[in-house]
C-alpha cells in the first residue's frame, strides 16, 4: 500500500464546506419561517418516516424526546442557506367536490397543455473543468478496483463518475447532482475506496444517509468493490442491537455508514470510544437535499463537532436545489478553494426512458383500479415483463423442486403468484395506508410485502430482501423506500397517494427505469390532487400522459375488492397495528414532562 497521508492532509486544507459554515446555515434554517405545505386527509404527520429523527432514536431503545416528537409531527421544508431551500411553492388542496369529477380529466388535460414549461435556472459552471476520461484507469483507479468493478459488470464510468472521481481522489470537497439511477453512489464510493487502499488504518470515511435501508445498501456496495482490498465496513442504524454495533465500531472499520440519529446515540452513550472519529478524512452526505434540513440539524451539528474540521466533505443528491447551488457559488474563505461542483445538465429531472402517466379517478374507487393495473399490465412494460416472467417462472420451479426434496409444500405465495404481475413498488403517504394496502393485495391473491417505519428493522430487511429476490412481485411502502434504493428490475411504480412535493415525486419514480432500463410510473390523481399534479409537472418539467381505462371492466371487480378490504381491515385491527409506536410516544411524552418538572424545580 502506498502512503497517502501527505497528499491527503494537504488537500483537505482547502476545504470550503467547513463546520462553522454548516452550523451557520442550520441556525438560519431554524430561524426561517416555514411555508405552508399542502395536504389531504391522506397526508400523514407520522409519515416523515425514517427520514425523520424520531425514527432513529425512538425504536426499541426509546430515546426520542417530546420535542423530537413534536418536530416529527409538523415536518416542514424550511428555507436553508447551505442545506435545503424549498424547491416548490406547494399547491393548495383542491376543493372540488366528488360530483365535479365527471369530465374533469379532460379539463385538466386541456389546462395543462396550454401551460409553458417553466424556465429552469441557469446551471453554474464548476470551479474547474471536469475530467473527460472515459475509463476508470484514466480516472486514477487501481487495477484491483477496476477488476472488482468488472466482476459486477461495471466497465465504463457514467457522466457523474467521470466528473467527480478525480476531484475526490485529489481530496477536494465535492457536490454532485444527477438523476436517479445514474451512478452517484459509485461516484463517491470508488475514490474513497481507492484512497483507503493507500492508507488503510482507522476509520477513514463516515457516510450519512437519511434511511436505514439505504445505509445497508451502501454498505453492501462498498463491500462488493472493496473486497479485493480487504475493506471493512460498519452499519449503524436504529432498530438493531446497539451493543453489537458498538463492538463493530470498536474494531475500527474503514468505512462507517450510518443514520445520523443512531450514530449520535452511540457516540453520546460512550459506545464509540474517545478519538475513534479523530482520523476521519472524508464525510459524505448522501441524499444531501434531505439530510441538510432542520430535522437532522441537531444530530449533524453534534457529529460535525466530533469529526476533524480539516476533512473532505462530499454532498450527493438527485435534486440539487437553489440552496445547494448558492452554497457552491459563495466566495470561499481566504486560502480555501471552492468545492468541485458537477451537475448533470438536463431539461427534466427524470430519465427519458421512463413513461410517466396519470390516472384521474375518484378516491373511493382506487382499489379496483389498482387491482386492474396489476393484473392487466400496461403495454409500455410488456418487454420488461417478458424478461421478468422467464426469471420468475424459473425461480418458482426451482423453489418447488427444492420444496419437494425437503418434503415441504411450496409457499402459498409462490403457488398463487402470477408471473404476469410486473415487479412493482406502490408508494403511499402513511404507514397505516401501506400496511392496509398490502393486506388487501394479499387478500386478492397478489403476493406483496410491506415496508414502513412501524415494522421492526429485521422485518423491514426481510421484506426488502424478498422483493429484491423476486419472491413477491409487489412492494407496498412509504417514502422510506423512495431515496437511493437500487432495485434494477422494477418495472413499474404506482403513486397511490399523489406526492406532496416535486422532489418526492422524482425520487419515487426514480425507483424504476434505472441503469438504462425502461419503466413506467403511474400517479393516481384524485379530486383533491389536481393542483398538486400541475405543480409537479411544472417543477419536473414534464407532461404526464393520461392513462385511460375501460371503467366498466375495471369496476366489475368492485364487490370482490370491497369484501377483501373489509377482511384486510379486520386483520389489521387484530394485529394491533401501531401499538408499539403509540407506547413509545406515550413514554417519550411522560419522560419529557418529568424532565420539565425537574428543570422547573
Amino acid at each position: 500500500m502506498k502512503d497517502g497521508r501527505k497528499s491527503s492532509t494537504s488537500s483537505t486544507s482547502n476545504m470550503v464546506l467547513d463546520q462553522a459554515e454548516i452550523m451557520r446555515a442550520m441556525l438560519e434554517a431554524r430561524n426561517s419561517k416555514p411555508r405552508e405545505e399542502s395536504g389531504s386527509e391522506d397526508q400523514s404527520d407520522e409519515e416523515s418516516e425514517e427520514i425523520e429523527r424520531e425514527a432513529e432514536g425512538s425504536d426499541e431503545n426509546g430515546k426520542s424526546s417530546a420535542s423530537t416528537q413534536r418536530k416529527f409531527k409538523r415536518r416542514r421544508s424550511l428555507s436553508l442557506d447551505i442545506s435545503e431551500e424549498e424547491e416548490i411553492e406547494p399547491a393548495k388542496k383542491s376543493q372540488l367536490p366528488n360530483s365535479s369529477t365527471a369530465g374533469m380529466s379532460r379539463m385538466i388535460l386541456t389546462s395543462r397543455t396550454q401551460q409553458q414549461p417553466r424556465e429552469k435556472p441557469n446551471i453554474f459552471e464548476s470551479a474547474s473543468k471536469p475530467s473527460t476520461d472515459t475509463s476508470f484507469e484514466g480516472l486514477g483507479l487501481s487495477r484491483p478496483l477496476i477488476t472488482a468493478l468488472a466482476s459486477i459488470n461495471i466497465r465504463k464510468p457514467t457522466e457523474i463518475q467521470s466528473a467527480c472521481i478525480k476531484p475526490i481522489l485529489e481530496g477536494r470537497d465535492c457536490i454532485g447532482g444527477a438523476k436517479t439511477g445514474s451512478g452517484k453512489t459509485m461516484a463517491f464510493a470508488l475514490p474513497i475506496v481507492e484512497r483507503i487502499s493507500r492508507d488503510p488504518f482507522g476509520v477513514w470515511a463516515v457516510v450519512l444517509t437519511p434511511t436505514r435501508e439505504l445505509a445497508y445498501q451502501l454498505s453492501e456496495q462498498f463491500l462488493v468493490i472493496g473486497k479485493p482490498l480487504g475493506l471493512t465496513t460498519c452499519t449503524i442504524v436504529g432498530g438493531m442491537d446497539m451493543m453489537k454495533q458498538a463492538q463493530e465500531f470498536d474494531s475500527q472499520p474503514h468505512i462507517v455508514v450510518a443514520t445520523p440519529g443512531r450514530l449520535c446515540d452511540l457516540v453520546r452513550s460512550g459506545g464509540v470510544g474517545p478519538g475513534k472519529l479523530s482520523r476521519v478524512r472524508t464525510l459524505v452526505l448522501d441524499e444531501a437535499d434531505r439530510m441538510l434540513t432542520p430535522t437532522f440539524a441537531p444530530d449533524l451539528t453534534f457529529l460535525f463537532s466530533q469529526i476533524p474540521s480539516q476533512r473532505q466533505t462530499c454532498l450527493f443528491t438527485a435534486t440539487i436545489n437553489e440552496a445547494i447551488m448558492d452554497l457552491a457559488k459563495k466566495e470561499p474563505s481566504p486560502g480555501k478553494e471552492r468545492p468541485f461542483v458537477y451537475r448533470v445538465e438536463s431539461d427534466t429531472l427524470t430519465v427519458a426512458n421512463l413513461k410517466q402517466k396519470y390516472l384521474f379517478i375518484p378516491s373511493q374507487i382506487r382499489d379496483p383500479y389498482l387491482l386492474y393495473i396489476l393484473q392487466n399490465p400496461l403495454e409500455d412494460i410488456d418487454i420488461a415483463l417478458r424478461a421478468d416472467t422467464k426469471k420468475a417462472t424459473a425461480q418458482k420451479n426451482e423453489s418447488a423442486t427444492s420444496s419437494r426434496k425437503s418434503r415441504r409444500k411450496p409457499t402459498k405465495e409462490l403457488e398463487e403468484s402470477s408471473p404476469n404481475i410486473p415487479s412493482t413498488i406502490i408508494f403511499t403517504q402513511r404507514c397505516a395506508t401501506a400496511h392496509l394496502l398490502q393486506l388487501l393485495l394479499n387478500q386478492l391473491d397478489i403476493p406483496s410485502v410491506p415496508l414502513h417505519s412501524h415494522l421492526t428493522q429485521p422485518q423491514r430487511l426481510l421484506s426488502l430482501a424478498r422483493f429484491r429476490a423476486r419472491e413477491v412481485p409487489v412492494l407496498v411502502t412509504t417514502d422510506v423506500s423512495s431515496r437511493g434504493l437500487d432495485i434494477p428490475e422494477v418495472a413499474m411504480v404506482i403513486n397511490w397517494d399523489c406526492p406532496r412535493r416535486s422532489d418526492d415525486y422524482v425520487h419515487r419514480v426514480g425507483r424504476t427505469a434505472r441503469a438504462g432500463r425502461g419503466g413506467v410510473a403511474v400517479t393516481i390523481v384524485t379530486e383533491r390532487d389536481t393542483e398538486l399534479i400541475k405543480m409537479i409537472e411544472d417543477e419536473v418539467n414534464v407532461r404526464l400522459e393520461e392513462l385511460k381505462m375501460d371503467e366498466d371492466q375495471v369496476l366489475e371487480g368492485m364487490n370482490k375488492v370491497s369484501i377483501a378490504r373489509r377482511m384486510a381491515a379486520m386483520e389489521m385491527h387484530d394485529s394491533a397495528f401501531g401499538e408499539r409506536q403509540a407506547t413509545n410516544k406515550a413514554k417519550a411524552i411522560k419522560r419529557a414532562k418529568r424532565d420539565a418538572a425537574v428543570v422547573g424545580s
